[in-house]
């Protein structure tokens, strides 16, 4: 069993147990920095030909981590430095960001789900060797909840349900429109950015309580 194997087993057995003592449904949660997804011909472009990403440490998302590269965001207003590649490498480049990341460079916010690029807007990134424009791809993410095909019937959740998940303490909030992606290549965790977790001040790996 790999390191994340474990980590997410340990997990899940603790959440279990605060489920049946709390007598709720509880799900952790991760707070998601500012990052970039990039396609091949980007990451080329900007790191060089024949470059590959270098792993700095695992994602809990199976398959996900979070490399040693960084970019440098462009928009109207100003520049991000040191954003954060992620791999694997995907199909279409896709910047992440918060509203707050999009006051200061001056781009326009679209709040969207992972992929759902079409309409957004694009920027200039800045790597080592070279720099690409893109045409579109640059979102503030949807807060998601990712689960297990097991994990969802646990729940009674599906692909595309939306709930609601409560945080409680000095600074409590309900998140609601909460997308849930479930099946293959997902393990139990809630993500939101750092905006949402400022304002509810939490931090990750807490356990918040779910309402369907």
């Amino acid at each position: 069993m790999d390191e994340n194997a474990l980590k997410r087993t340990i997990t899940l057995s603790v959440i279990k147990k605060y489920i049946a003592e709390n007598k709720g449904c509880y799900v952790p949660v991760a707070v998601s920095n500012r990052h970039v997804h990039l396609c091949a011909a980007d990451m080329e472009a900007l790191f060089g030909k024949g470059h590959s990403l270098k792993k700095l440490r695992d994602l809990i998302q199976p398959e996900q981590f979070a490399c040693e590269e960084t970019v440098t965001l462009v928009g109207p207003k100003g520049n991000m430095e040191k954003m954060r590649v992620l791999g694997p490498l995907r199909k279409e480049t896709q910047v992440e960001i918060s509203l707050t990341d999009s006051y200061k460079v001056g781009i326009k916010p679209f709040v969207r789900m992972s992929g759902e690029l079409n309409g957004t807007p694009g920027a200039k990134l800045i790597g080592p060797a070279g720099e690409v424009t893109l045409q579109k791809g640059v979102i503030v993410a949807a807060r998601h909840l990712h689960m297990s095909a097991e994990e969802a019937s646990w729940y009674g959740l599906k692909t595309g349900d939306i709930v609601s998940v409560k945080k409680t303490g000095a600074r409590a909030l309900t998140f609601g429109n909460v997308v849930v992606r479930a099946g293959d290549g997902h393990a139990l965790e809630m993500h939101i950015d750092t905006d949402e977790a400022n304002a509810a001040g939490m931090l990750c790996g807490e356990l918040l309580e779910l309402t369907k």
